[in-house]
């Protein structure tokens, strides 16, 4: 059965969290370059985002980092990437994350991150892809927004979103067993993109 490559991350790019959602995002960036599994997020140097990629570096990983050109040049770019692809706009960003990735880990973030994993969602429903989600609960983090998707189900707007679409896994050890398990799945269809 073929393996998960490459897995793409969405988290905060906030620093200033709980030590509990740093601790993840290093513990995922050491766990995947363990694993092998090249390190797929939006190239920015603070926050979570710095956090897993910082480890993953540190541990022999590979790390592409996905960042448009008005953010490199704020200087919010990483720099010491195994790869840095510099695109024009948000959207390019997200669509090039998605075709790098096999699987996509979000852990806690904001908004940006509740962004990237709905679009990346609702690619998912409408076909557009068939990777594996993951939603990595950390200390009860997405609890709020299991319940919403759970709502959005219950009141007749989609059908079982967890787990058909997205697995919520409560912590990186979890995930990493889940991404051991899980297939990748089919490329994206960039025509629709």
């Amino acid at each position: 059965m073929p393996q998960i490559r490459s897995v793409c991350v969405y988290c905060g790019s906030a620093g200033a969290v709980d030590e509990r959602y740093r601790a993840a995002a290093d513990e995922l960036g050491r766990s995947v370059a363990a694993a092998g599994i090249k390190l797929v997020f939006g190239g920015g140097r603070i926050g979570l985002m710095g956090i897993a990629a910082d480890a993953a570096l540190a541990a022999g990983g590979h790390v592409t980092g996905v960042i448009p050109a008005s953010l490199r040049d704020a200087e919010l770019a990483h720099s010491g990437l195994s790869e840095l692809v510099v695109v024009a706009t948000m959207h390019d960003r997200k669509r090039v994350m998605a075709e790098r990735a096999d699987a996509f880990a979000v852990l806690p973030g904001g908004i940006g991150t509740l962004d990237e994993f709905f679009e990346i969602l609702t690619w998912r429903q409408l076909g557009l892809h068939d990777k594996p989600i993951f939603l990595v609960d950390i200390a009860g983090y997405w609890q709020p927004l299991r319940a919403l998707l759970d709502d959005i189900v219950a009141q007749g707007f989609a059908t079982d979103l967890v787990p058909r679409l997205v697995e919520i896994v409560p912590s990186v050890s979890a995930l990493m067993g889940a991404l051991g398990r899980a297939a990748p799945g089919q490329k994206n269809r960039s025509d629709l993109l």
